[in-house]
């Protein structure tokens, strides 16, 4: 399948949405630096060391669930919160009140300025349908279906895996498999036989963890040695470069 860039038996493509799909991974972390440091600053002073956009959001928050991200980010900080429930008011300070207070800030900026896609793409998975091959929207976003909605791009997936339905069947997020297993499951394809394009550390994991057919990483922001260490097999800065690219680096 080389016009794709796939293995020839590769039957299913498995996308997460942020930075591969839809360009709000840099909405999603404005929204986690602004969330983080207000609490930061709340508790420690004007001395507060910020959360860093590029950074930290890479290595503790990028591809995880929002509670995830924020249990993870606060543990390399040595904080300790009490967990709350997910239905606690944004201004909590739990777990999961820091995570639905990110949630007010992320749905603000996506109504002020809106979603914008990747070009490249759609187009590659409008080769991808094409060719016959099936296809899943696999996120941590409790907000995929808003945002499909709001891109027009809803029907370009057999399936969406997302945080709704993540948390409905009980299914850890990344940078456990779960997730993108449960969307070859619905697929009735086998993990072997599916490929994952996914932009975040946690998602190379997952792929190589659930023993994928082939991991995709799409390099956004400069990471591409350390997708490569998480697990792809290739790296591309866009799925544009995808195409033609053949299936056997």
């Amino acid at each position: 399948m080389t016009e794709l860039g796939l293995p020839d038996d590769i039957l299913a493509c498995l996308f997460d949405l942020d930075g591969v799909v839809t360009r709000t991974a840099a909405v999603h972390a404005a929204a986690w630096k602004e969330m983080f440091d207000a609490y930061l600053e709340d508790r420690d002073g004007p001395d507060f060391r910020p959360f860093d956009a590029g950074d930290d959001y890479d290595r503790y928050v990028d591809g995880r669930p929002r509670a995830d991200g924020v249990r993870t980010f606060l543990t390399s900080r040595g904080i300790d919160l009490p967990e709350g429930a997910p239905d606690d008011p944004p201004d909590a300070a739990t777990v999961h009140g820091l995570g639905n207070r990110k949630n007010v800030l992320l749905l603000e900026r996506i109504r002020t300025h809106g979603v914008e896609v990747y070009e490249g793409t759609l187009r590659y998975i409008d080769a991808v349908r094409a060719k016959g091959l099936r296809t899943a929207v696999v996120s941590s976003s409790a907000n995929t279906l808003d945002v499909l909605r709001a891109t027009g791009t809803e029907d370009l997936f057999d399936v969406r895996v997302d945080g709704v339905v993540a948390a409905e069947r009980k299914l850890p997020g990344k940078p456990r498999p779960d997730t993108f297993l449960a969307a070859a499951r619905d697929l009735g394809v086998d993990p072997a036989r599916a490929a994952v394009f996914e932009d975040a550390q946690a998602g190379m994991d997952a792929g190589r963890s659930g023993h994928f057919g082939y991991v995709v990483g799409i390099d956004r922001v400069g990471q591409t040695a350390a997708l490569y260490a998480h697990g792809a097999d290739i790296v591309v800065k866009d799925l544009a470069d995808l195409a033609g690219a053949g299936g056997e680096e």
